[in-house]
């Protein structure tokens, strides 16, 4: 017989639950991109953020002492520094209501899970500037209505409570293509929506006693750490270590942790160590430090409570394995340790998210400080903006998100800093990445530079040629497995099974009177033959326009164009 109250030890188990049946049905959610793209990302994104709250959810059952108090806390805190893409955001923020209306109680009712989906879908709609229907809000939405409809009529029996909830949810998420008219031209529901429905019957299944495993895989479990960054290898073997011990952990905080507090425990770190990250969010603390004496930094944090995810790496024994491997000239990737304390400090600093050597150079070349490898196949999580924040010594700091997916989490970010001045400007693709570097004038103001860099991104036009992973009927036009689609900011504006004759079409859909630039950043599987030839065709069929022509070597896009 099931209960009708839920303790924190049972909520940690739902918790989890519903985080492994979203990651055993990832690939699915993925399927339902509304383009039929390679690079569908909602089921990766929602699982990588559920899975570093996961991991932390854990950490704490595997203690045996758990309470609602931690228990909300390592869901709020590990969701929110995951949190990855549009989806994972909204679901980061679904947790975090949700848990603010029960971390005070020992039990949980039925009254008491009504008003906590209230908050849930209160605190998603508020971080949304502009929240559409039709998306995994409205499922929440509609959870949300139901739940509060079966505590007013005095429903008591908590399972059936769930299986009605769920119910309804999966009506609402039945309706979403006709919310979103883009849907149903591509015969699919709201990825969003069906994802967070998983969350919810997995969490179901365990509440009824369904056999489950509730361990993490090595993938779900490293799901919340540091993202690695391609950086010149030899730049970074001959880089001098000042501070051999990287660490990391987590204060789960047991008094208050006021601004004075936080300034004077940075100021002791930053007397042992540099590269300091120290991220507050209510009743925890994420701390990243690198010393010669990781047990002075641990001791000074025990003042403030106890520690958990406690990581601490050698770094300059794994300095000394790096130049091993480029001494037998093996590719090696290398995490980018922060260089910001050895930095002098400046006005402005610049970080931009790009995908591809060649992007990843012209970024460079305009004078970005630091590149966050991501786009479209991997988005960057909060936690990997604000370690980028990080290693930018400069009081202002512009973030270039370069994907419509990734601004949410820029945005998030930017609300956990408080010693810098983070401006996010809303760039959605790396072409209008390009042109907000570039219009960037030194002479003016950091809020009167954001003015003009947002002003002038919209006058890019962005078009992206990649392939079709299905069929579908989408923009009016047939789509089959294997074509070649041309996607501009609004739609597919070509479709065709030659890759010139398709980035040809698009670009002509692009082009209008008063375009006076075309630039052509073609990809890594595009040869330098065949991209010069797209490039005199380009420029014959417009004489009055620049044409140029850069190497990008961005996967999966074969060619990304930009008309302005």
């Amino acid at each position: 017989m099931v209960s009708n109250t839920i303790d924190a030890g049972t909520m940690a188990k739902l918790f989890l639950a519903g985080a492994k049946n979203l990651e055993s049905n990832k690939e699915w959610i993925n399927d339902l991109n509304v383009f039929p793209v390679p690079d569908g990302d909602t089921g990766t994104n929602m699982t990588l953020t559920i899975m570093s709250a996961a991991k932390e959810v854990a950490a704490l059952r595997s203690t045996g002492d758990i309470d609602m108090q931690s228990l909300c806390k390592a869901i709020s805190s590990g969701s929110l520094r995951g949190a990855r893409g549009n989806s994972g955001v909204i679901l980061s923020q679904l947790f975090r209501g949700f848990t603010k209306g029960v971390k005070e109680y020992d039990t949980i009712t039925i009254p008491l899970i009504a008003s906590a989906f209230e908050k849930a879908v209160e605190t998603a709609y508020k971080a949304v500037m502009k929240p559409k229907e039709g998306t995994i809000l409205t499922v929440a939405k509609g959870a949300s209505v139901k739940a509060r409809e079966l505590a007013d009529g005095g429903m008591e029996d908590m399972a059936e409570f769930f299986k009605q909830i769920i119910a309804r949810a999966d009506e609402v998420l039945a309706q979403t293509p006709e919310m979103l008219p883009v849907l149903k031209q591509a015969g699919v529901v709201d990825s969003g929506g069906q994802g967070l429905i998983l969350v919810l019957k997995g969490a179901y299944d365990a509440f009824m006693g369904k056999e489950i495993d509730y361990t993490l895989s090595d993938t779900a479990a490293s799901a919340g750490s540091g993202r690695s960054v391609s950086v010149n290898a030899e730049a970074q073997a001959n880089a001098d270590i000042k501070f051999g011990y990287c660490t990391e952990f987590i204060i789960m905080l047991n008094k208050v942790f006021n601004i004075k507090a936080e300034l004077d425990f940075k100021a002791y770190l930053e007397s042992i160590g540099d590269s300091i990250v120290v991220v507050a969010d209510e009743d925890v603390v994420k701390v990243h430090v690198h010393t010669n004496d990781p047990g002075l930094a641990i001791q000074r944090a025990l003042k403030y409570g106890a520690l958990s995810n406690m990581k601490i790496d050698n770094m300059r024994l794994e300095h000394q394995e790096k130049l091993f491997k480029m001494s037998q000239k093996e590719p090696v990737e290398i995490k980018q340790e922060s260089t910001a304390g050895d930095q002098p400090g400046k006005d402005v600093g610049f970080i931009a998210v790009s995908v591809g050597d060649g992007i990843n150079e012209i970024f460079k070349g305009l004078g970005v400080d630091y590149i966050i490898e991501g786009g479209q196949t991997m988005n960057p999580s909060t936690e990997d903006m604000l370690n980028a924040i990080d290693q930018v010594n400069a009081d202002n700091i512009f973030i270039l998100p370069n994907n419509k997916n990734i601004i949410l989490a820029a945005n998030q970010a930017q609300t956990l800093v408080k010693d810098k001045n983070i401006i996010v400007i809303p760039t959605k693709t790396v072409p209008q990445g390009i042109t907000a570097v570039i219009n960037y004038v030194p002479d003016m103001t950091a809020e009167e530079n954001a003015e003009v860099m947002t002003a002038e991104i919209g006058n890019v036009a962005t078009g992206q040629v990649t392939y079709a992973v299905r069929d579908t009927s989408i923009d009016d036009k047939e789509i089959k497995q294997g074509d070649f689609m041309g996607i501009g900011d609004s739609g597919i504006l070509s479709v065709g099974t030659a890759i010139s004759e398709v980035t040809m079409n698009m670009i002509n859909e692009m082009m209008s009177d008063e375009r006076e630039l075309i630039s052509i950043y073609y990809g890594a599987e595009i040869n330098d033959e065949d991209a010069e030839n797209l490039r005199s065709r380009v420029a014959d069929r417009y004489p009055s326009c620049d044409v140029e022509l850069q190497y990008g070597g961005q996967p999966i896009y074969y060619y990304i164009v930009s008309a302005e």
